[in-house]
Formats: structure tokens, sequence, C-alpha cells
């Protein structure tokens, strides 16, 4: 009987957004948030955020099988979506986790089954940004300013310099951070819907629809989409650093392809 009940408590469709740090995905998933139909996509499983997560929506983060679906209930919509997000750097991290509590399988389940048995009807959304440069830029920044997300009630706790170094860091983290997206996906057989940050830019409102569309989900009529309440960070000083990594000698750079 309890099983029977956790399956008809369970959201009829589920989505991961798959992500790397500066490719827009705060971007993505407030727009979806904000639709009030497509879940509270939130890093619910970034260890450092769980026990927040948990005090939210009272839930023991001791048990890791219990708070995915304690997390799934409760921030679901009132549509039966659940929607969250992944960094590629702590993904295998987060599957060993899941795969540790041996209630969404066992050792011969493959990472696609247990996917679905925690998360039923999972869909993949994977977002990616074409300058590979501009995105580490805004890495190197967020990074010694601390300021992640760009909007109002945030402010930096540091200043921003130029250094090379760290940029050509950034750019072979998310080479990295993409790679172990792109071998997790192949090894499991699944296409992602594709966003590109410069199209979700471009046309918001058009990409966030594209975006319900692939997952089902319908709005009510004559509701919009409302304008992003996170600030891009490219800028004159993104441009300007960008024009100084460029000039450097071949020989310092990172190549940004």
């Amino acid at each position: 009987m309890g099983g029977l009940f956790h399956n008809l408590r369970h959201p009829r469709r589920c989505y991961v957004v798959c992500a790397i740090p500066r490719s827009g995905s705060n971007l993505l998933t407030d727009g979806l948030h904000a639709t009030r139909r497509a879940g509270r996509p939130k890093q619910f499983f970034l260890p450092k955020y769980e026990s927040t997560y948990a005090a939210a929506h009272r839930l023991d983060v001791s048990d890791f099988a219990g708070y995915v679906r304690g997390i799934v209930a409760a921030t679901a919509t009132s549509n039966e979506v659940f929607g969250f997000k992944l960094m590629g750097w702590y993904l295998h991290e987060f599957l060993r986790r899941l795969r540790e509590t041996r209630s969404f399988g066992d050792t011969r389940s493959s990472d696609l089954e247990m996917l679905l048995n925690a998360f039923p009807r999972l869909q993949f959304v994977q977002i990616l940004r074409r300058n590979k440069l501009q995105q580490a830029i805004s890495k190197a920044r967020a990074t010694q300013t601390g300021l992640w997300k760009i909007q109002a009630g945030n402010s930096a706790s540091g200043e921003a310099e130029f250094d090379a170094e760290l940029i050509a860091r950034c750019l072979e983290d998310a080479k990295r951070e993409e790679t172990v997206w792109a071998r997790f996906l192949d090894g499991i057989c699944t296409q992602p819907f594709s966003v590109e940050y410069e199209e979700l830019c471009h046309d918001y409102e058009g990409t966030i629809r594209s975006v319900l569309e692939f997952l089902e989900i319908q709005l009510p009529r004559r509701v919009r989409v409302e304008a992003p309440i996170t600030v891009r960070q490219t800028d004159a000083a993104s441009r300007e650093w960008q024009e100084r990594y460029l000039a450097l000698p071949r020989a310092h750079q990172v190549v940004a392809s």
C-alpha cells in the first residue's frame, strides 16, 4: 500500500536542467519558475544547500532517499511538475549518493533506470553558451566578487581584477564539465533539449516557451513570460577583459573553442 501511495503522490513529470557555471542556468530556471507551471528548478541536491531546503520543508537531510522524495513532493507545482538543476562538477557525486540509498535501484540498475525511479518521466534540458571566453570571464568575475547571481538585494563581497590565469582555469573547467555532461548523456543514450544562452538572451519569452513545449507544459491563455529577474553580467568590463585576453601571446591563452 505504501508503494502505491508513493506513486500516486509523485508528479506526473520531472525534468533536470543540465548546466555548468555561468552558462545562463539562473536566467533559464528563473523564467521557468516564474511561470508557476514548471516546478521550482533549484539546486536541491547540492550538499551545501540541502540543509536549507530540508529546513524549509521540514525534511530530514540525513535520510537522502527520504529527502529526495520529500523535496519532489514539496516543490512540485500544482500541475505536478518537478524540476531541478544539476551542475556537471557534482553530477557523479549526486549519482553515487542516489545509488547508495538502495531505494531507487540496485547494483544492476543503470544510471538512467535509477534516475527514472527517483524522478518519474524525467526529461533532460541542457543549457550551453557559445561564447566560451565570455563564460569563463563571467565565472572569473563571480569567483572574485562572490556575486554569482545579479539581482535586487545581492551585492559584491570583493573587487574584480583582470587575471589571465584565472580566466584560463575557468575555460579549462568549462571544457571539463561540458565533457562530463556529454559523456553522461551519451552513456544513457539521451538527447537533451538544448538551450543556447545567447538565444535565451535574444528571445527570452520565445525560448522559455520552447522549453515548456518540449516539457509538454501548457500555460493558461494570455499568460506572458515575465521579464527576467536575473541581470546579465556581460558589460563593458567583460568586453574589455575579452579584448585583453585575446591580445595575450597565444602561449598564455587557453583556446576558447
